[in-house]
């Protein structure tokens, strides 16, 4: 089962979807639920592996974008003070 929030209402709306679960893992949801049901809990895990996946993704394109900044230290001064400039004139510091 997942959630889709209604633009709308601001509602949950759930859809039924059946999925295989390694039992090691169904064991580990029955065990971690606490008073939630094994489907919230599910759910629960699912949107934070989601955002986890999104944050590691983010994080490489920040590696990638650093890794190909000037690596000498002259260059990458002279585009900070070019960037800190810039903000200044377009309002943004």
């Amino acid at each position: 089962m997942f959630s889709i929030m209604n633009a709308n209402s601001g509602a949950t709306v759930r859809a039924t979807k059946t999925f295989s679960l390694d039992k090691e893992v169904l064991a580990e949801v029955k065990r971690t639920r606490g008073s939630l049901s094994e489907s919230e809990r599910v759910n629960r895990l699912l949107r934070f592996a989601l955002d986890l996946e999104r944050r590691a993704a983010l994080e490489q394109e920040v590696a990638d974008f650093f890794a190909e900044a000037p690596a000498d230290r002259a260059d990458r001064r002279a585009f900070q003070s070019a960037s800190l400039k810039s903000w200044a004139r377009d309002g943004c510091r």
